[in-house]
C-alpha cells in the first residue's frame, strides 16, 4: 500500500497541474456578446467568451462533483455563500464542489510524493482534509470582502438616491439611475441594483425584489434600507424624507463603527508589540550590557 502512494500522488499532481495550466490560459473576448450587451443597455460591460480549456476544466469539476457526498442543508449554505460572493450562475455550486474535491485530491497526491516530505498515509490524509477545507475558507473570505465593499458604497448610493428622488424620479427609476452611476466606482452594488431593476422589469413585486436584494448580499445596512423602503411603500409615506433620515442614521452608525475600530487598535497592537518589537528592543538595549557583564564577571568566578 505504501509503495502505491508515490504513484498515486504523481498521477494526481500531474493531472491537476495540467488542468490548472489550461485554465489559466488567456481567453479572447467575444464581439457578438459585447454587441448584445450594448443592445441590452450594458455598453460599459465587456463580455468575454470563455476559453475551451476553462470550459473543459469546468465540465471536469462538475463531473467530479457527482462523486462528492452532499446534503441539502450544506448545499443551501454553500449556495447562499456563493451568491454573497458574487457567483450567481447555476453552475457555480457544482463547480465549487468539484474544485473542493479536486483540491483535496491534489493535496493528497502532493503529500503522497517525496517532493516535500517522506510519503506517509496519515500526512496524505491530513493534507487532503486541509485541501478540502481551504476552498470553503477562501469563499467565505471573498463573500466577506464583497459585503464590506457593498457596505462602504452604500453611503454614496443613498446620497444619489436621495438626490434622484427629490429631483422627481420614482423609486424604480431612481434605483436604475443609481445603479448606472455607480458602475464605475462601486461595481458590486451597481450589479445588485441592476439585478433589482431586471426583476422589476420581469414583473416581480417591488417588495419581493428588495427582499431578494437583502438576502443575496447579506449586508445588515442594506437589509435595514430595504426594510425601510418596503415599509415606506406599504404605508405611503414620503420616500425622500425616509431616505434622508435613514442616510443620517447610516452616517451615525458608520462613525460609531470607526470609533469602535479606533478603540480596538490599542488592544490589537499588544500582540505585535510583545512578540515582534519588544524582543528586538531588549536585544538592542540589554544585549551589550549582558555581554559586558559576562566578560567581566565570568573571569572573576573562575578565579
Amino acid at each position: 500500500m505504501l509503495l502505491l502512494l508515490p504513484l498515486l500522488g504523481f498521477f494526481f499532481v500531474a493531472l491537476l497541474v495540467a488542468g490548472f495550466a489550461m485554465a489559466m490560459s488567456p481567453s479572447r473576448g467575444g464581439l457578438l456578446q459585447q454587441r448584445l450587451g450594448e443592445l441590452r443597455g450594458f455598453s460599459d460591460v465587456v463580455v468575454e467568451e470563455p476559453s475551451p480549456y476553462s470550459e473543459t476544466l469546468k465540465s471536469s469539476f462538475k463531473r467530479l462533483s457527482t462523486y462528492a457526498p452532499t446534503s441539502p442543508k450544506e448545499m443551501g449554505k454553500l449556495k447562499s455563500r456563493l451568491v454573497a460572493a458574487g457567483y450567481r450562475g447555476s453552475e457555480a455550486l457544482p463547480v465549487f464542489i468539484g474544485a473542493r474535491l479536486g483540491c483535496a485530491l491534489f493535496a493528497f497526491g502532493l503529500m503522497s510524493t517525496p517532493l516535500i516530505i517522506k510519503p506517509n498515509l496519515m500526512m496524505a490524509l491530513g493534507g487532503s482534509a486541509l485541501g478540502y477545507v481551504l476552498p470553503g475558507m477562501m469563499l467565505a473570505r471573498m463573500a466577506k470582502k464583497r459585503q464590506h465593499k457593498i457596505r462602504l458604497s452604500l453611503a454614496d448610493a443613498l446620497d444619489l438616491l436621495v438626490v434622484s428622488v427629490e429631483a422627481g424620479l420614482g423609486l424604480d427609476q431612481a434605483l436604475q439611475r443609481v445603479g448606472e452611476e455607480l458602475a464605475f466606482a462601486h461595481k458590486d452594488l451597481s450589479d445588485e441594483l441592476r439585478l433589482v431593476n431586471l426583476e422589476l422589469r420581469a414583473g416581480k413585486a417591488r417588495s419581493d425584489a428588495l427582499r431578494n436584494l437583502a438576502e443575496r448580499t447579506g449586508v445588515d445596512d442594506l437589509s435595514s434600507l430595504t426594510a425601510m423602503l418596503i415599509q415606506t411603500d406599504k404605508f405611503g409615506t414620503s420616500v425622500a424624507q425616509s431616505l434622508r433620515v435613514h442616510s443620517d442614521t447610516l452616517r451615525t452608525k458608520r462613525r460609531q463603527r470607526a470609533e469602535e475600530a479606533a478603540a480596538k487598535t490599542g488592544v490589537k497592537m499588544v500582540f505585535p508589540l510583545v512578540f515582534c518589537i519588544f524582543p528586538a528592543i531588549w536585544v538592542v538595549t540589554i544585549g551589550p550590557a549582558a555581554i559586558k557583564f559576562v566578560q567581566v564577571l565570568f573571569p572573576l568566578v573562575n578565579k
